[in-house]
């Protein structure tokens, strides 16, 4: 999608998931997005007719990708060791040399308003992560699921809002201890 081939709205959601994951959403104004994009203006506003539309284009992408890498973890596994690599997609996503924590953590950050439609895509993601640890907790027999996967969550927080401060490799064993943890063999 770095090309000048690439269809203009496809270029428009690349750069904009490049600028505003390395340097912040309100940091990048539409003169810079259209620029890097090589689009105009009036293209951009076809197709996001915000700036608030394309940063819940970039945030919906994210959870895209994020939905897939997840699926792919758990595929055809045990709920246990679906559960560890859930967590080990968490790990693995502040092992990146340009790694800046979470995404949607970061959005929010800028976007304080709940009732604001980025933080709307924000929540649809989180709500999602939640269910998919609950239900892999209830499948392992936890008590407790809900509680089991509030603390996934709140591990899952941690680990990528601080994960550029700590050594990856010990963010990723520690989530992986987490679920051994809360649910033992």
């Amino acid at each position: 999608m770095k090309t000048v081939d690439a269809h203009p709205k496809d270029r428009l959601l690349a750069t904009a998931s490049r600028l505003f994951y390395a340097e912040g959403i309100h940091a990048v104004g539409v003169e810079r997005l259209v620029s890097e994009a090589s689009v105009t203006r009036a293209t951009f506003y076809r197709h996001y007719p915000t700036k608030d539309d394309l940063v819940a284009a970039y945030l919906t992408e994210t959870s895209r990708q994020i939905r897939a890498a997840v699926e792919a973890a758990r595929a055809g596994k045990p709920p246990r060791e679906g559960l560890a690599d859930t967590m080990a997609v968490v790990g693995d996503a502040t092992r990146g040399e340009d790694f800046r924590g979470c995404q949607f953590l970061n959005a929010a950050a800028e976007y304080p308003d709940p009732r604001h439609p980025v933080r709307t895509v924000i929540d649809d993601h989180r709500n999602w992560f939640f269910e998919v640890l609950r239900e892999q907790a209830a499948a392992l027999g936890h008590p407790e699921p809900d509680h089991a996967a509030r603390v996934l969550v709140l591990l899952r927080d941690g680990a990528l809002h601080g994960g550029e401060l700590d050594d990856a490799g010990k963010v990723r064993a520690t989530l992986r201890r987490a679920v051994e943890d809360l649910f033992p063999a």
